[in-house]
């Protein structure tokens, strides 16, 4: 059973809202997951969906009426919010299910006259054009509020402050410069390379709005945001000048030196919406990436000129340089022999019946991570699930109450972040001595053949992840198996664990591109049963012939477990895949490990003695 985790009083914060919502002569209150800066994840007072509904996954947007809520969460969190949510009290929406409405639909069915609040800088532009089309549709008034209400209910009577009044968190920890010897370029070379894309897409000033892309831009990193490396700022580019919004008594001296030598204006957080009008009055066109700009920040450029595009920064930071593939390469190694270190552990605990939790597995894990070279922090909270709890896919809450059973799967999902690089890597394993039961065997192997499928894949130029995703399922289909998730995501050079717009994926529009780097993660989940996840991450190389093809290189070093698989399953090919894998992870790990993970993984890799 999973664990029942404390929760909010709900009613009494709905209760709170509603009052708020008479008081503004509202009908409704829109309560995204995203935060200022369309965050993944968010400081505990950006938590506003989870105050206000007691879930806790990082996707999932709510709408709170007067008398009636909805949720709305993706297949990842099906199984996790009919866990955490008073059904009684809020309408779970279970998205990709074709019984289904939307959110969407559910708004444009609230009636001719609902009047629908909304903070707009908690929304993207696009997400906001969605909901005005929606509105309007169904004779909905869209009211865009002044103040986050769900912060008022939060906090009584004091009104939450938008970026000009600054906010009521308090960041403290430095912000400090990443050298050039990790990001592979200067603040200069890399606003240059922007500058280059502005001028192609006829644009005279750029707002960057999340917070990887200030980070990446000005070569800087910080701690305000849970697992990733980012700090609470705006920024602005234009043809001739850049300034970067933040907390300027937190920037280190280093940090300070490298933005006045590239030009930098260094400015108060608060200061952004008082320049970005200033700034576009002067440099109009202002470019505006719907995807990835809050309304917010859109509705600070009244009666200015602005352009649709695709945020150049997106694009510069997915293709990484050299030198941030070689820091990749170096922090997944680490990772990967942590993980292996992890792994051996738990089979001894077992082996000698040393009763483990799930929370004990995370705990041992995170202590591994920390003792490889330029340990910064998790990437994202470990995934430690037992038995059945492994079919929940997000699930963040180890337990220390749930142990690891003999004759049940265990899967371990976790990544760190380390000087110059992010990982994030998923093994699902057999707990007990000898192969696993013919079930369980069968579903991995198919799992495994569906990864197989991807990681061999070439393709040419311009292929998107869209049609990957496919390949990558279809031998699933054909045991009559799937996952409720993409099949990868892209991920950043010591930044963020999520990161865009590559990804391999049923919605994927971005071509694939030497460089990039992709999670590999197809799955298998059943509740009350289990679940299965196998990840990697892989870079996008080039293969040389056909001319301007592609394929993948694996980052991730981490045997597979040989007791679930069923080899009888497997062609020539995927097991010379799986042979050629596993001894290129013993070779590359067995002289840096202690004697005893040396003879575990020469075990694991089904070179030793079985």
């Amino acid at each position: 059973m999973t664990r029942i985790l404390p929760r909010l009083d709900i009613p009494a914060c709905l209760q709170q809202l509603r009052q708020l919502l008479q008081e503004k002569d509202l009908d409704g209150f829109w309560v995204p997951s995203a935060d200022e800066h369309l965050n993944e994840y968010l400081p505990e007072n950006r938590k506003r969906r989870q105050w206000i509904t007691g879930f806790t996954g990082s996707a999932g947007d709510a709408l709170i009426g007067r008398d009636k809520a909805w949720l709305w969460v993706d297949p990842r969190y099906h199984e996790q919010a009919e866990q955490e949510v008073d059904l009684s009290l809020f309408t779970l929406i279970k998205g990709g299910l074709p019984d289904q409405p939307s959110l969407m639909e559910i708004i444009e069915a609230l009636g001719s006259g609902f009047r629908l609040g909304v903070d707009p800088f908690t929304v993207s532009v696009a997400t906001y054009r969605q909901l005005k089309t929606h509105t309007q549709a169904g004779g909905v008034l869209l009211i865009p509020t002044s103040e986050n209400l769900v912060d008022r209910a939060r906090q009584g009577s004091t009104p939450d402050s938008k970026p000009s009044e600054g906010v009521s968190e308090s960041f403290t920890q430095p912000i400090y410069a990443v050298p050039t010897s990790l990001s592979g370029a200067t603040v200069t070379e890399k606003l240059g390379q922007v500058r280059k894309q502005m001028q192609q897409k006829r644009v005279g000033l750029l707002p960057l709005t999340k917070l990887d892309q200030v980070a990446w831009l000005f070569n800087l990193r910080g701690s305000d945001i849970p697992y990733n490396p980012v700090f609470r700022a705006y920024g602005l580019v234009s043809t001739q000048k850049a300034a970067l919004f933040t907390d300027v008594e937190r920037l280190s001296p280093e940090a300070q030196s490298s933005l006045q030598e590239a030009g930098v204006e260094i400015l108060s957080y608060a200061s952004y919406v008082e320049h970005l009008p200033l700034w576009a009055r002067n440099d109009a066109p202002v470019g505006l990436d719907a995807k990835h700009t809050t309304q917010g920040t859109q509705n600070l450029l009244q009666n200015v000129a602005c352009r649709d595009l695709d945020h150049p920064v997106e694009a510069l930071k997915a293709i990484k340089n050299p030198v941030e593939l070689e820091q990749m390469r170096r922090a997944n190694r680490r990772a990967s022999r942590a993980k292996i270190r992890t792994l051996a552990w738990i089979d001894r605990q077992i082996q000698q019946g040393i009763p483990i939790s799930e929370a004990d597995v995370a705990a041992t894990m995170k202590r591994h991570y920390q003792e490889e070279e330029g340990w910064v922090g998790l990437s994202f909270n470990t995934i430690a699930g037992a038995g059945p709890n492994s079919s929940i896919i997000h699930y963040g809450t180890p337990d220390p109450n749930m142990l690891l059973r003999v004759g049940e799967l265990f899967l371990l999902d976790s990544g760190a972040q380390y000087e110059g690089g992010t990982t994030d890597d998923t093994r699902t394993v057999w707990i007990g001595q000898g192969a696993a039961n013919p079930l369980c065997q069968q579903r991995y192997t198919e799992v495994l053949k569906a990864h197989i499928q991807c990681a061999r894949q070439i393709f040419p130029p311009d292929t998107y992840g869209a049609s990957l995703d496919g390949i990558t399922r279809s031998t699933l289909w054909h045991a009559g198996l799937d996952y409720g998730h993409g099949t990868g995501h892209g991920v950043g050079a010591f930044l963020n664990v999520h990161e865009g717009p590559n990804g391999i994926h049923r919605r994927a529009s971005t071509a694939l591109k030497v460089g990039m780097i992709n999670s590999i993660e197809p799955g298998y989940y059943l509740p009350g049963w289990g679940g299965i996840r196998i990840e990697n991450l892989y870079e996008v190389v080039a293969i040389g012939e056909p001319k301007g093809w592609m394929g993948f290189r694996s980052l991730t070093w981490i045997p597979f477990d040989r007791r679930l698989i069923d080899w009888g399953r497997l062609d020539e090919a995927q097991t010379a895949w799986i042979d050629h894998y596993h001894q290129q992870v013993y070779e590359l790990h067995h002289a840096t490990l202690d004697e005893q993970d040396a003879a575990w993984l020469k075990q694991a890799c089904g070179l030793g003695e079985p």
